[in-house]
């Protein structure tokens, strides 16, 4: 065999890889934006509540809404979504709770997932000198990675707040308000129990009767969830309340 028959067989296995290589990313990124183009989204009523009334102000920035009280407050809760869920859906929890006296920032994930930027709170913190107390906040898989900011930055955190959701990472020396439904059927209770370890002993923990998955925000109805014995509008209320005694006791 000749050199340049050879060299040609090279050249040629080379581009078989290449394009094996290229094929597979093609194949990756086209199942992520699949994956991440179906997703819950938010219900009229949500979408209704990005608005300002009488005793909040409403302001939408580039990657998150703010919910600030026309009252001076020095408290502040930033709000990581669930998985694939618009992240409008927690407007009418984030409004209520600003309503309450609470500064709201609801973050805007990548394409619906807390995961790919757990770390967005270092870009809230600066913009708001006025706050004197700051509490992280997240549903599911969004409470997962805003627990996960947390363990990595208890100097900056005041509490944290986990809706149906758990922590993989060890929270320390920052107070713990756990939230979720009896009848939740997607929040894994199996992690949950396991997992409870990483939290404080002091961990305040609120199981809401006949509540869900889904009824912390405004998303319609979850695929594997558990049928609910209370109204969506209750199981806001439990929580709301239970936030604001949390931030403001």
């Amino acid at each position: 065999m000749d050199l340049g028959s050879e060299i040609m067989k090279k050249k040629k296995k080379i581009w078989i890889a290449v394009g094996t290589v290229f094929s597979i990313i093609l194949i990756v990124f086209l199942a992520f934006f699949i994956y991440t183009g179906i997703y819950y989204h938010s219900t009229d009523y949500a979408i209704s509540c990005v608005s300002s009334n009488e005793t909040v102000e409403v302001t939408k920035h580039k990657n998150y809404l703010e919910f600030n009280p026309k009252e001076e407050t020095k408290r502040a809760m930033i709000f990581y979504p669930g998985a694939k869920v618009e992240y409008t859906a927690y407007a009418p929890l984030c409004k209520e709770l600003a309503e309450g006296g609470v500064l709201c920032i609801l973050i805007n994930m990548p394409f619906r997932m807390a995961v790919l930027d757990s770390d967005a709170a270092k870009k809230i913190f600066p913009k708001y000198d006025n706050i004197e107390k700051w509490y992280m906040a997240g549903h599911s898989l969004g409470g997962a990675m805003a627990a996960n900011y947390t363990s990595k930055n208890a100097k900056k955190v005041e509490g944290l707040i986990l809706l149906a959701a758990y922590s993989t990472e060890k929270i320390k020396d920052v107070s713990v308000l756990s939230i979720y439904g009896s009848e939740d059927k997607v929040l894994n209770m199996k992690a949950y129990k396991e997992n409870k370890k990483n939290l404080p002993e002091d961990t305040k923990e609120v199981i809401i009767e006949g509540g869900c998955h889904c009824y912390f925000g405004y998303y319609g109805n979850q695929k594997n969830d558990g049928k609910p014995t209370i109204t969506r509008e209750v199981q806001q209320t439990k929580t709301k309340e239970e936030i604001l005694e949390f931030i403001l006791s």
